[in-house]
């Protein structure tokens, strides 16, 4: 039996039993998934020395239960610094002109979004965006581009569709 297939063994028999275990310690089931993940992630980055320990669900189960810890710790730090600094911003805008943006940002592909967002809500100019994404200038002047047609068009449907919908006309009929 390979390394990997050893490993995709125990993944896929005690990975449910181990998140459970970590649920159980932690009381939230993300983070106990999270801690399971990353110590099967640690396994993966030495799979000779893992093949050769005794116990490898019991070695699993201790790195889990460490990166719990750890993450907990480091949330807890967080949370006194976040005390210490105040209440939070004010929340964003929930007006429908705004929902109606951010869903048709999550619309575009993922390039053209993250440099329509660092260009007109962050204000980067397109070097930095380009030196940001580790990509040339041009290729953030088209998704730029590109972006603002797609976004303009993905607006324009959901203005019609919600025209539409509230039995209003639609003039591009």
């Amino acid at each position: 039996m390979s390394d990997g297939d050893l490993i995709s063994e125990l993944y896929a028999g005690c990975y449910r039993r181990l998140v459970v275990q970590l649920y159980a310690m932690t009381g939230d089931v993300n983070e106990a998934q999270e801690a399971v993940q990353e110590a099967f992630t640690k396994a993966l980055m030495a799979p000779r020395r893992f093949a050769e320990l005794e116990n490898p669900e019991a070695w699993l189960r201790r790195v889990a239960v460490n990166e719990a810890r750890s993450r907990y710790r480091r949330r807890r730090v967080l949370d006194g610094l976040l005390r210490r600094i105040g209440p939070p911003p004010a929340v964003a805008d929930h007006s429908p002109e705004h929902l109606a943006l951010l869903a048709a940002l999550r619309g575009l592909p993922e390039g053209q979004r993250q440099a329509l967002a660092l260009h007109y809500l962050v204000d980067l100019p397109v070097d930095e965006i380009a030196a940001t994404l580790g990509v040339s200038p041009g290729t953030v002047k088209s998704r730029l581009s590109r972006g603002r047609h797609a976004l303009a068009a993905l607006l324009a449907d959901s203005e019609t569709t919600a025209s539409t919908e509230s039995g209003g006309i639609d003039v591009r009929s």
